[in-house]
């Protein structure tokens, strides 16, 4: 009985094989629930509109920020270079976002065909792009995604982090050359004009004395004084909502003119910088490489 069992369970396997070599096809639909290397993650960010949450594809959302953050007008390369930091940016907040400058600034489908009306299509086309073809491209320190602060203009330089934040330097924001704002932002020197009352209600109390104490290296306001009291370049830039902290004060008929270079915290990439430089032919990773310092490029499917 031992036998026969052997012989039948041999001649089985014996027709199993021969069907599964004879007939290929049998093999070919068997399968396996198994994720392709070619899918695509589909990563989603949480935003903050107003106090309430949307969620939206990644991809999507970056180009709704590079829309709020950079003109569509301005290079590709440029345009890339914006679309890695923003990538790194809401990824070192783990997705989580709210749509204003504490964040990134996002605009949603209804607003980019607002802002730029019959041009939406090709700006939207061209912000796609620009996000398709970094590749979801990061930058990383240290194997850690970086802090990918960026501004609209400098003074003609970047600020070093401890600078202007708190916290201290950060290696991989140090303060580099940004000539190029100086020509092609047209808006890049302003000038703000406070009347005496108008600073004394700024200040609650009469102004006597505004005088700047000292620059950092790059050119921004590090202290000033009004009366007796000592403030920082970014404290009298925040409260008097001037457009950066590199300016100089001049008295004159009982108003105080302050005239600034630049527009934002002057800190990481400077847009405009990122402007020139692709205008110059250079493109996003030498623009990258230039405002953080010893940063490595890296994809997030790697």
């Amino acid at each position: 009985m031992k036998e026969i069992l052997i012989k039948v369970v041999t001649i089985f396997l014996l027709l199993t094989i021969i069907v599964y070599i004879d007939f290929p096809h049998i093999k070919d639909n068997i399968s396996f629930t198994k994720t392709k290397k070619s899918e695509k993650k589909n990563i989603e960010v949480s935003i903050n509109i107003n106090g309430k949450i949307i969620k939206k594809n990644l991809d999507d959302y970056l180009v709704g920020v590079v829309a709020g953050e950079m003109p569509a007008e301005f290079e590709e390369e440029a345009l890339k270079a914006q679309v890695v930091a923003s990538r790194t940016f809401v990824l070192s907040r783990k997705l989580k976002v709210d749509n204003t400058t504490n964040s990134q600034v996002y605009l949603t489908e209804s607003q980019m065909k607002k802002s730029w009306g019959k041009d939406y299509q090709k700006f939207r086309n061209k912000l796609e792009k620009a996000v398709k073809e970094t590749n979801n491209e990061v930058m990383m320190y240290n194997g850690k995604y970086i802090s990918a602060l960026f501004f609209s203009s400098s003074n003609g330089k970047t600020n070093n982090c401890g600078d202007y934040f708190t916290g201290g330097d950060i290696a991989y924001l140090k303060s580099v050359d940004s000539h190029w704002d100086l020509t092609i932002d047209k808006t890049n020197k302003r000038k703000k004009s406070f009347s005496k009352k108008e600073l004394a209600d700024i200040f609650h109390t009469n102004v006597n004395k505004f005088q700047i104490m000292s620059y950092t290296n790059s050119g921004y306001v590090k202290s000033v004084v009004v009366n007796n009291k000592e403030y920082s370049g970014r404290k009298i830039r925040e409260l008097l909502n001037l457009a950066s902290s590199s300016f100089q004060i001049h008295f004159s008929k009982d108003k105080y003119t302050f005239i600034t270079l630049g527009n934002g915290h002057g800190v990481g990439m400077s847009q405009y910088g990122a402007q020139g430089m692709a205008k110059e032919n250079k493109n996003y990773k030498e623009i990258l490489n230039h405002y953080y310092k010893n940063i490595e490029i890296k994809s997030i499917e790697s």
